[in-house]
């Protein structure tokens, strides 16, 4: 198989995620063989607007499947990347890994066994911006990279407030493990997973828990505030053995303005880049003729990284090779981080890396 439109996908998790991925497949001329979910209305509506089959158990779809993209609610990543992993297919995993850590480095340890692979679903890394950083960055134009301030800051984006969204059992936190792991993630691909130290980090739930909650608009219906048992915002420091650090500001309700801004400082050049526009400036100093200043503006084509992330995971399971980007390595350390915010905002103290061994090398 060489053709990445013959690969016959399944999707397990047939909400709003699970569409919107159908939706780009659909466009890329994807074989979508099936879907899966526990809630009958779900599979209806799949059936009727995608004309494919539906299915209340896993192991029918799995029987049909080449792969499988998994956009269940985070506690349930590992039932089914798990089964689909131990019946030899290849996964593409919606970020988060895993609502906690042991159960993603049990998500790890299957796809070590397993003649499938597993991507984890950062598509933010495949931003045209980012694509033209990460290059630049190793073709040396940046020196060496010190620090990336990390932002993404909603002035009010609490998504449904008593979904799973808002359920530490269920989603294994709030704002932090929902949006801030795709900030965490792309500082850390920015500063090409550089070996970490220490972290420390606060969480807060100042608007979530509030009766007079006050918004525009909501993803999803407000349940009210006795469901909200998760922060809605965190801000974090992480430092790396080489010096390097990162520092985070998420917020799902924050009094102040939007931010999706990242601002990446290095010897030779630093640039800032804004993750919802995609635009970018690089910055650099020279002497030549006279000292000065320059501020470079990056255009690229407009792209759906979605689209592109699913296109890079279909070509790998045509080709019968796991991709080198989106490993899910790389989504074990990310969640390891985050686990180690959480504690360190619980325990009041900074979190040496080393105090947690993991259980997957």
């Amino acid at each position: 198989m060489n053709d990445p439109r013959d690969v016959k996908i399944g999707v397990i998790g047939l909400g709003n995620i699970g569409r919107y991925h159908a939706d780009r497949l659909r466009n890329y001329g994807a074989e979508i063989v099936g879907g899966m979910d526990v809630l009958p209305e779900a599979r209806e509506r799949f059936e009727r607007d995608y004309g494919v089959a539906t299915y209340e158990d896993h192991e029918e779809l799995y029987s049909i499947a080449d792969a499988i993209i998994v956009t269940t609610p985070n506690k349930f990543h590992e039932e089914y990347a798990v089964s689909a992993l131990d019946a030899g297919l290849d996964v593409l995993l919606e970020k988060p890994l895993a609502h906690s850590v042991e159960s993603a480095e049990r998500i790890a340890a299957a796809v070590q066994a397993s003649e499938g692979f597993c991507m984890v679903g950062f598509h933010n890394r495949y931003l045209p911006s980012i694509e033209v950083l990460t290059t630049e960055r190793d073709r040396g134009r940046f020196g060496d990279l010190s620090h990336v301030e990390a932002n993404y800051v909603r002035r009010r984006g609490i998504p449904g407030r008593g979904s799973w969204f808002t359920s530490r059992e269920i989603a294994g936190g709030g704002a932090l493990i929902d949006i801030g792991v795709h900030a965490l993630d792309l500082a850390l691909y920015v500063l090409d997973f550089p070996e970490i130290r220490e972290v420390t980090g606060v969480t807060r739930a100042e608007f979530g828990t509030r009766e007079d909650y006050t918004y525009l608009q909501m993803w999803g219906d407000d349940g009210g505030h006795e469901r909200f048992d998760v922060e809605d915002s965190v801000s974090a420091f992480i430092r790396c053995a080489d010096g390097k650090t990162v520092s985070l500001e998420v917020a799902w309700a924050a009094n102040r303005p939007t931010d999706n801004e990242f601002v990446v400082r290095g010897s030779d050049a630093g640039a800032r880049f804004d993750r919802a526009s995609g635009e970018m400036t690089i910055y650099e100093t020279s002497a030549d003729g006279s000292p000065h200043f320059n501020d470079t503006q990056v255009k690229t084509r407009e792209r759906d990284a979605h689209a592109a992330e699913q296109e890079t995971f279909l070509q790998a399971v045509a080709e019968g090779e796991p991709p080198g980007r989106n490993t899910v390595e790389q989504g074990l350390l990310v969640q390891r981080v985050i686990d180690a915010i959480y504690r360190s905002s619980e325990e009041g103290r900074t979190i040496r890396f080393d105090e947690r061994p993991m259980v997957v090398e």
